[in-house]
């Protein structure tokens, strides 16, 4: 089973590079942030086209998150738990049965954080936290269960080209690289350092300053599996070359193959 994430940047601007790379790579699940689509614009058609049903939690204009899958949903939940005053769309979870057994996947856009002096670098940390407590609950279920999304935390300087640059940055304050670890250390395997310990292994590239051109990347999206999917992990890739193409995202796909 392929599991993959992508933060997309809006579905309507990225619909036709979005629909190339399903038709390429054929995951069995697709799990997109920042779809920056309400619920009932959202173009469904050319995807169930493909043969994916399709669950969305969206937004005006901004966040958004939304499943595919080959596979009939079992069971889906929207918004993450502990703060029923949040508004945001970031975090949705799906569960599909797989031929050996079931699998979890919670998809989220963990907030930006910046700029680090207002209130949004609290809003970041504060939603982490009840992650944290999500993904504590959840894990006692003992399921093959990902997390995985856009965690907008760079862990290690060797996840930045210009780690220098990051700094005053709040992808990569300790507070917000401290959590990340604090949520790793639940049990969590994180899927694509498991299997790759190379530098200059990036996820994403602003628009700005040929930072794609001269690969002054980071990575920010990571897929964190519990033991009961690590066990059964197969492999792992980042589809590097979509950020090539026309119109693409500053986001690349990153996916995992799971044996169930």
């Amino acid at each position: 089973m392929k599991i993959a994430s992508w933060n997309i940047n809006g579905v309507k601007a990225r619909l036709e590079t979005v629909l190339t790379w399903l038709k390429e790579e054929s995951p069995d699940i697709a799990c997109f942030q920042e779809i920056k689509s309400v619920d009932e614009n959202f173009p469904r058609q050319p995807f169930e086209e493909l043969g994916y049903n399709l669950e969305t939690h969206g937004q005006k204009g901004f966040n958004g998150v939304a499943l595919l899958s080959k596979r009939p949903f079992e069971e889906v939940n929207r918004r993450l738990p502990g703060d029923d005053s949040d508004e945001q769309a970031r975090y949705i979870e799906g569960v599909v049965a797989g031929d050996t057994q079931p699998v979890r996947f919670g998809c989220l856009y963990l907030p930006n954080g910046n700029p680090i002096e207002t209130e949004k670098f609290p809003y970041k940390l504060s939603w982490m936290d009840r992650l944290h407590a999500h993904a504590m609950e959840t894990l006692k279920k003992e399921e093959a269960f990902i997390l995985l999304g856009d965690y907008n935390v760079i862990p290690q300087p060797e996840d930045a080209a210009k780690p220098e640059a990051w700094v005053g940055d709040a992808l990569f304050q300790p507070e917000s690289r401290a959590k990340f670890r604090a949520l790793l250390n639940l049990g969590f395997t994180e899927a694509i350092r498991a299997t790759n310990k190379d530098a200059g292994v990036y996820t994403f590239w602003d628009y700005q300053a040929g930072a794609w051109q001269k690969n002054n990347g980071i990575r920010i999206d990571h897929l964190l599996l519990s033991p009961e999917a690590a066990s059964i992990m197969t492999g792992t890739g980042i589809d590097k070359h979509v950020r090539d193409w026309e119109k693409p995202s500053d986001h690349v796909p990153v996916w995992v193959n799971l044996a169930a």
